[in-house]
């Protein structure tokens, strides 16, 4: 039998995910990571885009995560997150519109500017993974 990790995937709100998985891969702020039992322990921050792992039973699962944390610890990976949403829920019609406002958005002074291009990152990484399911 491989060797399997326990996924347990957090938003404030709740658990989403308490699960055996065999990989993970997701993209961390500065990059892509993909992890393997016997994975060094390791913290890391999320990025806007997808998190993909594969189940026990050789199944894909994709999700949207929302930037947050990742930490890998023995046989359990934590991925705290604000939000996580199912691939197949993502609407590209809905992330159009979230870039759209965010692309006209005025922003004035470092903050704003900051506020607005992170906007900008989460809706186009929601689109290009509406656009692969």
């Amino acid at each position: 039998m491989a060797q399997e990790f326990r996924l347990l995937l957090v938003t404030p709100e709740t658990t989403l995910l308490d699960q055996p998985i065999q990989s993970l891969r997701c993209t961390l702020y500065d990059g892509q990571i993909g992890i393997l039992p016997g994975r060094m322990p390791m913290v890391g921050r999320l990025g806007y885009g997808e998190l993909v792992f594969e189940a026990t039973d050789g199944k894909e699962e994709r999700y949207f995560v929302d930037g947050g944390f990742l930490q890998v610890k023995g046989s359990v990976i934590s991925v705290l997150t604000e939000q996580a949403i199912p691939a197949s829920k993502l609407n590209a019609a809905d992330a159009e519109k979230m870039l759209e406002e965010a692309l006209d958005r005025t922003a004035v002074g470092d903050e704003q500017c900051q506020a607005r291009q992170r906007d900008q990152d989460r809706a186009r990484a929601m689109l290009a993974l509406a656009h692969q399911k």
